[in-house]
């Protein structure tokens, strides 16, 4: 009796293991692209405690607990946007995580990767980010069925149909893009890629966190949305110094007054850039 058991127990494992390593399948046939590590390796850069100014502001806060918002974060090269993005995207994975009716998805946008950063590609991604925590795959499972065994791709459309269903699924969904900037504009992809995102957010009761260089043309296309400026505050300077004044020689660390005299001039001379540390 306890055999068969333990049999129908290993049964059930190894059911599950194929039905993971099928789930697996299709949502690597969407893409390859995965942003987590990415996340990983930013969020780890971070000096603890910076950061929590956008956290505490009162138009993060307000975009967070309010359906179908956008918080636009321009800020120049070096303010230290990809690392408050992880930030971000740490907060609501952490502030959501036992509640399964929130979707969150996030994509690095990389002027270096623009090869796999085309229309088709940024919204697979964001597919497969929402789809890889539901219950069933919807209709991604048929859409792999029909192109797998005919080695074809699913048409841009056919993506964007799968994610507005996908999207459909959640009570909420936060969807986070970092350096918009940096995606290419060739093919119209940027402005097809916005479109897409203002789409679901009118659709859906999606939110957008989008943080970019100020670059005229993009800044138009968020004209009277929430705009909060990304800049290297004193006291976040001030932390990342405090965390690693022991990179300095012997006789630095051996003389406060030295170590705020030191302190003192980087923190006038940033004028709002972080670190270039931080900047990936």
């Amino acid at each position: 009796m306890f055999n068969g058991r333990l049999t129908r127990d290993n049964v059930v494992k190894l059911v599950q293991h194929q039905e993971d390593q099928g789930r697996r399948a299709v949502l690597d046939w969407l893409t390859l692209v995965d942003y987590a590590p990415q996340q990983n390796d930013f969020i780890a850069r971070r000096q603890e405690g910076t950061g929590q100014w956008l956290l505490d502001s009162i138009m993060y806060q307000s975009w967070r607990e309010t359906n179908k918002q956008t918080l636009f974060c321009p800020g120049i090269p070096g303010a230290g946007k990809t690392i408050l993005t992880s930030i971000v995207v740490e907060e609501l994975t952490t502030r959501f995580s036992s509640d399964p009716t929130i979707g969150i998805a996030y994509i690095y946008c990389n002027f270096r990767r623009q090869d796999e950063q085309k229309i088709s590609d940024l919204l697979a991604s964001l597919l497969k980010q929402l789809a890889a925590i539901q219950p069933s795959l919807l209709g991604i499972t048929e859409l792999y069925d029909r192109h797998n065994t005919k080695r074809t791709r699913p048409s841009l459309d056919e993506i964007s149909r799968s994610l507005q269903a996908i999207t459909s699924q959640y009570s909420r969904v936060f969807l986070i893009v970092d350096a918009l900037d940096e995606c290419q504009v060739s093919d119209g992809c940027r402005q097809r890629f916005l479109s897409s995102l203002f789409n679901l957010q009118a659709q859906h009761k999606a939110n957008l966190f989008i943080t970019s260089r100020p670059i005229s043309s993009i800044e138009k296309e968020f004209e009277g949305i929430s705009k909060l400026e990304i800049r290297a505050s004193e006291e976040d300077v001030q932390k990342y110094l405090d965390g690693h004044l022991f990179r300095l020689p012997g006789f630095v660390a051996r003389s406060l007054e030295l170590q705020e005299e030191i302190k003192t001039e980087i923190i006038r001379a940033v004028d709002g850039m972080y670190v270039i540390y931080f900047e990936y």
